[in-house]
């Protein structure tokens, strides 16, 4: 009986080590809160595939992203490090900022080339594009780019197309500099976009991406940062008026059928269960924006907070034969799929510090998180002011608070309040009370001191730890680095169109 055992593991072992390395799809939405999916409670939203998804995967309930803001948030999961590691603060990058995503950091596409993965990005890149395109995708292990450099409401768009046959954008967005381009790789293939049909370009894209990946049978690693919920809206004529929700809920349900297409792609081809598909989002609802920003639901404020409204999120993770359908409430972040994926792919881990930990053992036992933490610094980060919040296990202490002007129009003045030290910190039990209404007191509870304690000796040895790395929002703008697709062309900036 012990031979049979012994002979059966070998053949597991040799089947294992000889398979095909698995695939990965990472969907990033956009200012999507975390009530925003019918799978998290939205009543009228319309996501059958983000729905099917959730059906048949793992749902968390405690996903984090890093901070509320676009791109200190996507330069977390591309390098598994706290964006004050990596310099991308304060705020979020221009179309004409010098600086973007140092090239010495390593992305999850640079991690994984070396095993021969092919490697695509599509959507809001938000990381940079500096002089001559340094920090684009194809300069950060991507082999393939198609998107926007930036946020598609970096530029002029009132007088653009949101929603067929000619409805105008909603608002005026950024002013005084070029229209939005979408590019391919390095190059500027149309200004402005034409958003009508941008998501049927991205999903053309990424199904013939995957097709010929698996044509080849070659693993890839597709990246879709979605410009979807973002301020303006906009949906082509699939989706458009296709829901009760209006532009928020069209432009959610374009983002899902093009789920949709990618995963009707992944099993047309026979890959699909050999891919690790997962689902979040950049950050919370811009609440400012209304019926047009989003819902954090039971969560409190939102985008460009520390609150949990602002960097709770959504998450979702399908690999069909692999992940047993179910909910998680075990701590996980963004900052964890580096190293997940470097564990399942056999991928050598950057030698940097990490702040991501494995969380396979998540994914494919349902079992305990390796994570206990999550610190939380503001989108203007000093070393000197410290950590604005820290998560330890359910507790949650604030430091520091503050509201800001995408959270407001909402009723709680906390959402737009200045900004607040609290010593002693602001301790909250966020399984008890998730919405963040009734700061527990040490008087009437005085067990918590030593819980207390213990954050603040996690928040002493994690700030002694952070080395800050030199901001690349801080080395300004350069009108000049405005991409135009007509680069002699006058007047700058509206003589830049080529459609």
């Amino acid at each position: 009986m012990v031979n049979v055992i012994t002979v059966f593991l070998s053949v597991l072992f040799l089947c294992l080590s000889s398979a095909a390395p698995p695939n990965f799809v990472v969907f990033f939405a956009d200012d999507l809160g975390f009530g925003d999916l019918g799978c998290y409670g939205h009543p009228s939203s319309v996501t059958p595939n983000l729905d099917k998804l959730a059906k048949g995967g793992l749902r968390f309930s405690d996903f984090y992203v890093t901070v509320g803001g676009c791109s200190p948030s996507r330069a977390a999961l591309l390098t598994g490090r706290y964006e004050t590691r990596s310099g991308i603060y304060p705020g979020v990058l221009y179309p004409g900022s010098i600086g973007g995503l140092p090239l010495n950091e390593t992305t999850i596409a640079a991690m994984l080339k070396p095993l021969g993965y092919a490697t695509a990005a599509i959507g809001k890149w938000h990381l940079g594009l500096g002089t001559n395109g340094t920090y684009l995708p194809t300069n950060h292990g991507f082999d393939h780019f198609l998107g926007i450099p930036y946020s598609h409401d970096q530029g002029p768009c009132a007088n653009l197309t949101c929603f067929p046959p000619d409805v105008k954008c909603f608002g005026q967005c950024d002013t005084g500099v070029v229209t939005v381009p979408l590019m391919k790789n390095d190059k500027i293939i149309q200004q402005p976009a034409n958003f009508l049909e941008l998501e049927k370009a991205y999903s053309n894209f990424a199904t013939n991406f995957i097709l010929t990946s698996a044509q080849k049978q070659q693993p890839f690693f597709l990246y879709y940062p979605s410009h979807h919920t973002h301020y303006p809206q906009y949906a082509g004529m699939r989706a458009a008026g296709r829901t009760s929700r209006g532009p928020f809920g069209d432009a959610l349900l374009e983002f899902d059928d093009t789920i949709g297409d990618i995963m009707a792609t992944l099993d047309k081809t026979g890959v699909l269960n050999n891919t690790l598909v997962l689902f979040s989002a950049d950050n919370g609802p811009e609440l400012l924006r209304r019926s047009r920003g989003g819902t954090a639901g039971l969560l409190k404020c939102g985008k460009a907070t520390t609150y949990e409204g602002g960097v709770r999120e959504p998450a979702i993770a399908y690999w069909l034969g692999r992940i047993q359908p179910g909910v998680t409430h075990e701590l996980a972040s963004t900052l964890d799929i580096l190293p997940t994926m470097a564990k399942l792919s056999g991928a050598t881990l950057p030698p940097v510090v990490l702040d991501g930990v494995d969380m396979t053992d998540i994914l494919l036992r349902h079992g305990k998180s390796k994570r206990e933490v999550m610190m939380f610094w503001s989108l203007n980060p000093s070393k000197k002011r410290g950590l604005f919040a820290l998560r330890l296990r359910k507790y949650k202490a604030y430091f520091y608070t503050q509201g800001s002007v995408k959270s407001s129009t909402v009723p709680d003045p906390d959402c737009v309040a200045p900004l607040q030290f609290h010593d002693p910190p602001l301790l909250i039990d966020l399984e008890s009370d998730p919405s963040e209404h009734y700061p527990l007191s040490l008087k009437e509870r005085p067990d918590l001191q030593q819980v207390l304690d213990e954050i603040m000796k996690v928040k002493a040895s994690l700030e002694a730890s952070m080395e800050f790395g030199e901001s690349q929002i801080g080395k300004g703008l350069n009108p000049s680095l405005e991409p135009c697709c007509n680069p002699e062309c006058s007047p700058k900036p509206s003589c830049c169109q080529c459609l």
